[in-house]
């Protein structure tokens, strides 16, 4: 099999699983470049790497780059990703500075992976909270068309990056005492509380922030459906990591929450967990370190027509990421076996 170079821009959260998950899932790597603001040695996952800094010519000779969007990275693929497209290298952008772009494919491999058969060197990831809910609502907008989204968002602190789940644990180590600097990462304490503010309003849907729109516009480009009704309200949450979203959906025709179930279970990527009486259901606790989007409570919306509500759970840093972007990097090499 051949042997790929493969370089990741910032080495944070996303960054450290990237590398983690390309030895799990033994990626043909011949060479593993990391680059970030600063050269350095870094241990990741007991392994130890020689970082270089981030410069143009610091991706000659690479196959692919994953930009991983932290680590002060955002930005980066601005920079230096359609420099790096010239010099011939496969650019995956986990930031969302080209999602819409119009040149840019938005891939979630189990979703729309044929949207990879033709791009111009740059694919965009999708946002987590948007990989999350359309591993769960893509496969039964392939059955019958999904015509609104109503969406609550439970969402970790680790998306916000390594100094974040610092703050969370530190105040609740702290708490009922507030620590001396007080919320820096966070405008309020983000300990036994909800944060219902993730991202900046944007001007262009007044009263939504940056985390709602990118719901509704990336799941219209994703699913190819321009015309499909999404409202969310994205909520900061005390969880060190596994996103959770409440989605309530309505079809173009009846669905039976059976149908549903079983169109779910079939789907790749997806395990159901729906047994109330159980107690057996998604949560951030079964989530978190695993590939799967979970889903449950999977019963009849009384409040829209055709409607069900749904209970959707994924590890934000693993499929919501960095997993991801490796997939996507996957089905490109397969995509360039098959040539």
């Amino acid at each position: 099999m051949k042997q790929y170079k493969v370089g990741i821009v910032g080495i944070g959260a996303v960054g450290g699983e990237i590398v983690k998950i390309l030895r799990q899932r033994r990626f043909p790597a011949a060479e593993i470049r990391i680059l970030a603001r600063s050269a350095r040695t870094e241990i990741i996952n007991g392994e130890s790497f020689e970082v270089q800094e981030t410069t143009a010519e610091a991706f000659e000779g690479l196959d692919f780059a994953l930009f991983a969007g932290t680590e002060g990275a955002k930005g980066a693929s601005q920079q230096f990703g359609w420099d790096a497209v010239k010099r011939g290298v496969t650019v995956i952008d986990n930031g969302d500075d080209f999602r819409m772009d119009d040149r840019v494919p938005l891939v979630i491999p189990e979703v729309n992976a044929d949207a990879l058969k033709q791009h111009n060197g740059f694919i965009a990831n999708p946002n987590c909270s948007t990989i999350i809910a359309l591993m769960a609502l893509a496969p039964l907008h392939r059955r019958v068309p999904i015509r609104r989204v109503i969406a609550a968002t439970y969402q970790s602190v680790s998306g916000t990056g390594r100094s974040a789940v610092e703050e969370l644990d530190l105040q609740a180590r702290a708490y009922p005492e507030t620590p001396p600097d007080g919320p820096r990462v966070y405008p309020h304490r983000i300990a036994f509380n909800l944060l219902p503010h993730i991202g900046g309003l944007k001007e262009e849907s007044p009263g939504y922030t940056s985390e709602e729109v990118k719901l509704l516009n990336e799941s219209r480009k994703i699913l190819g459906a321009p015309d499909l009704k999404v409202s969310s309200t994205c909520v900061r949450v005390p969880v060190f990591q596994a996103h959770a979203e409440a989605l309530f959906v309505e079809f173009a025709q009846p669905v039976d929450p059976a149908d549903a179930r079983a169109w779910l279970e079939a789907a790749p990527g997806v395990r159901v967990i729906d047994d109330v009486e159980q107690a057996q259901y998604p949560m951030p606790s079964l989530a978190e370190g695993g590939d799967d989007v979970l889903v449950g409570r999977i019963r009849r919306d009384s409040c829209l027509d055709n409607g069900l509500a749904l209970f959707v759970v994924g590890d934000n840093i693993r499929k919501g990421a960095a997993l991801n972007a490796i997939q996507i990097a996957e089905t490109i090499v397969r995509l360039n076996q098959g040539k």
